[in-house]
């Protein structure tokens, strides 16, 4: 990817950093937060102006333009802070029976799973996880350990488009299809694609789809999507009820007004998203398509270059791989005292003493830790090598954690 001397300098990230986690909570350019206080100039110098006649005029535009973007109907999209919150949207708006069961993986973001469960405990159902495989040998073997985990009690199943531990891109279009065509309906947490990987949400046909855009498209934080397929869109409903559910239906939906109006908040990260999508398209000659084969390129290269420093650990194939990848410790690292929260000490080691952001997860309660690392326009070869270093000292060593 031609970056024409690196474009770091478009983000306001901390010049003595290593940046190398992207996929945890995505990283703002400058020109994207100047537009969003561009547009939260407008919204406080006229909150009654703003908030009365132009706000859903503005939403609607950029609705529009992200619709267009990740291939869905904009009369099946809204507007959430994050994808967890559209998980969540869809959970407490179904309909549970007792001994009803919702079908998760173990390769799924902890709070999706949290909030499965409480909505099935509630019911009076259960939540079955399907265990999937580490590294995969193909489509078919993740397929497989899907598909082998439905009963005829199945009702929903929620699966990552890109699983947030472990980095792998699952067939999510094979698995939709084949779970639907049950009658089990099918919520991708696509958290990591948009920006990452090619859309086509109306082809892929799952019931719901919900992503986030402060990730790969760098936009502000708090702005995402939830996606509602029309046979699915009058029972589901906001995690926040307004006197939205009162405006007249006409020319806009009761999907819609329920889901723009949650209340006064700061629209702005929503409205920056159509900002986003084309300011960054517009830093590479090839737009998107270039960002997304460069940012895999770049990881790729950032994974072999890393084997030689991580000889003890496993990686997905290529073909699973997408702007991250994760790294399993066949044997968790030693030396290091036990780690008190998600994060393994290696990680804390690596930024306090080396300043280096990367996550380094227990995962499976514990029983695994995984590293992952993470590649956007902003990260060049030497952030990688830079890894490797201080992983190869790290490892030589040997000995306890430093204090």
């Amino acid at each position: 990817m031609r970056t024409k001397g690196g474009l770091r300098h478009l983000w306001s990230l901390a010049p003595e950093t290593a940046p190398l986690n992207h996929g945890s909570f995505g990283a703002c350019p400058r020109a994207v937060l100047d537009e969003q206080r561009h547009l939260r100039g407008l919204l406080e110098a006229n909150p009654q102006r703003f908030f009365s006649r132009e706000l859903l005029p503005l939403l609607d535009a950029a609705r529009r333009r992200l619709a267009a973007f990740v291939g869905a109907d904009p009369e099946g999209l809204v507007f959430v802070r994050n994808a967890t919150e559209g998980v969540n949207a869809v959970l407490r708006s179904l309909r549970l029976r007792a001994a009803d069961e919702i079908l998760v993986t173990d390769h799924g973001y902890e709070s999706c799973a949290v909030a499965a469960a409480a909505v099935a405990q509630r019911a009076g159902g259960r939540v079955v996880t399907a265990r999937l495989p580490f590294p995969p040998a193909d489509e078919g073997e993740v397929c497989r350990a899907v598909l082998g985990s439905v009963t005829p009690r199945t009702r929903l199943a929620i699966l990552d488009h890109v699983t947030s531990p472990t980095a792998l891109i699952l067939p999510v279009r094979r698995l939709a299809a084949e779970l639907e065509s049950r009658g089990v309906e099918v919520l991708i947490d696509g958290a990591h694609a948009p920006g990452m990987l090619p859309l086509d949400l109306d082809g892929i046909g799952t019931s719901y789809y919900t992503g986030n855009c402060h990730k790969w498209l760098c936009a502000p934080k708090g702005s995402a999507f939830l996606q509602v397929r029309a046979d699915r869109r009058a029972g589901i409903l906001p995690a926040v009820s307004t006197h939205s559910a009162n405006w007249p239906v006409g020319a806009r939906t009761r999907f819609h007004n329920l889901f723009d109006w949650p209340g006064t908040h700061d629209p702005t990260a929503h409205l920056c998203v159509p900002f986003a999508i084309d300011y960054l398209g517009s830093l590479v000659p090839g737009g998107w398509d270039e960002i997304m084969r460069g940012n895999r390129a770049k990881v790729l290269l950032a994974r072999d270059r890393l084997r030689a420093a991580l000889p003890a650990t496993e990686e997905a194939p290529d073909a699973f791989i997408g702007s991250m990848v994760s790294f399993l410790f066949k044997q968790p690292p030693a030396g290091f005292p036990p780690a008190t929260g998600l994060a393994h000490p290696l990680q804390d080691l690596l930024s306090d003493r080396y300043g280096i952001e990367v996550p380094v997860m227990r995962w499976q309660g514990g029983r695994k830790v995984l590293l992952r690392v993470s590649a956007q326009l902003y990260n060049e070869p030497g952030d990688y090598e830079r890894l490797a270093a201080a992983l190869g000292e790290i490892f030589d060593r040997r000995g306890p954690c430093p204090s």
